[in-house]
C-alpha cells in the first residue's frame, strides 16, 4: 500500500501539457457538439471519452509510482513503455480528436501518405530506445526520459494512424497492405522481447545498482522483455481482427456488387435472329 500511496511525481511538463490539452479538447468538444453536421451526438461523446482515457493512461504511467518504479526495476519500465508507446496513443487516435482541437485534416492527413516509411519510422523510436546506451542514459537525465517519452507518443501516433481511421481522417491504405505492416512491427518486438528473454547477460547494467529484494537485475531483465512481448501481442491481435473483418467487408461488398451488376445488365438473346421474319 506503501508503494501506491508514495511515490507520486509531479512532473509539471507532463502535467501541464495534460491540463492544456484536456482543457482545450472540451472546449473543443462543447463547440462541436453544437454542429450537428460533425456526427451524432453519442458518437462525439464516445470519442471524447475514448480521447481523454488516452491521455489519462500516458500521464498516469509518467506521473503514479509507476515512474519512480520504472528506475528501480525493468519490467516496470516495460509495462510504462506499453502504456505510453502503444496503448495510450492508440486510445487517442480511436478518440478522434482532430475536430476539437481544431487540427485541419490537411495538417496530419499527410502523414498516411507514406505508410511504410511511417510504420518503419515508429518501429525505429521503438526500438532504438531499447538500445543500452540510449536505454541507460534515460535512467540517469530527465531530460532524455522526456525526450524519450515524447518520442514514444509521436511514434505511437504515427504508428496508429497507420492501421485505423479516425474521423475525419480515413484510411487510404488496403486492409492487408495495413494488416502485413502490423505482422512486421509485431514481429520486430517478438524478436526484441525474445532477445532480452533468454539473454544471459545484463544488458542495463544501470539497474545493477537499484534496490532487487527479491529477483536479480537478469531475472529482472528478462521479465522486462516477457513485458514486451506479451504486452504487444493484445493490442496488435485486436487490431490485426479489426484489419481482417475489414477486408471480409470489403471484398463481400465487391461480389455483391458485381453480382448486382451482372443481374441488372441485359444479357444478349440466346436465339439469333432471322431477317425478313417481322
Amino acid at each position: 500500500m506503501d508503494v501506491v500511496s508514495e511515490h507520486w511525481s509531479a512532473s509539471w511538463p507532463v502535467l501541464i501539457a495534460y491540463v492544456i490539452l484536456a482543457a482545450a479538447h472540451l472546449a473543443g468538444l462543447r463547440r462541436t457538439l453544437a454542429v450537428p453536421a460533425t456526427g451524432t451526438r453519442r458518437q462525439l461523446l464516445r470519442e471524447a471519452a475514448v480521447f481523454q482515457l488516452g491521455l489519462a493512461v500516458i500521464v498516469l504511467a509518467l506521473v503514479s509510482p509507476m515512474g519512480y518504479l520504472s528506475d528501480v526495476y525493468p519490467w516496470v519500465r516495460a509495462v510504462q513503455e506499453l502504456l505510453v508507446a502503444v496503448t495510450g496513443p492508440a486510445l487517442i487516435v480511436l478518440g478522434a480528436p482532430w475536430a476539437a482541437l481544431r487540427v485541419a485534416p490537411g495538417r496530419v492527413g499527410w502523414l498516411l501518405s507514406r505508410p511504410t516509411l511511417a510504420v518503419i519510422a515508429a518501429n525505429v523510436v521503438w526500438l532504438g530506445w531499447q538500445l543500452p546506451a540510449l536505454y541507460d542514459a534515460v535512467h540517469g537525465s530527465a531530460a532524455i526520459a522526456l525526450a524519450e517519452h515524447v518520442s514514444y507518443i509521436a511514434a505511437g501516433l504515427l504508428f496508429w494512424l497507420q492501421l485505423m481511421s479516425s474521423r475525419p481522417l480515413s484510411q487510404r491504405t488496403a486492409p492487408m497492405r495495413r494488416f502485413a505492416l502490423l505482422v512486421g512491427t509485431l514481429a520486430a518486438s517478438t524478436v526484441l522481447g525474445m532477445v532480452l528473454v533468454f539473454g544471459h547477460g545484463v544488458d542495463y547494467p544501470v539497474y545493477a545498482n537499484s534496490a532487487h529484494h527479491l529477483t536479480s537485475v537478469l531475472y529482472d531483465q528478462q521479465l522486462s522483455g516477457a513485458v514486451l512481448w506479451m504486452g504487444m501481442l493484445g493490442p496488435m491481435i485486436a487490431a490485426g481482427v479489426a484489419l481482417l473483418l475489414e477486408w471480409f467487408s470489403n471484398e463481400e461488398s465487391a461480389e455483391l456488387s458485381a453480382g448486382l451488376d451482372r443481374l441488372l445488365t441485359p444479357r444478349p438473346h440466346g436465339w439469333p435472329s432471322r431477317p425478313g421474319i417481322r
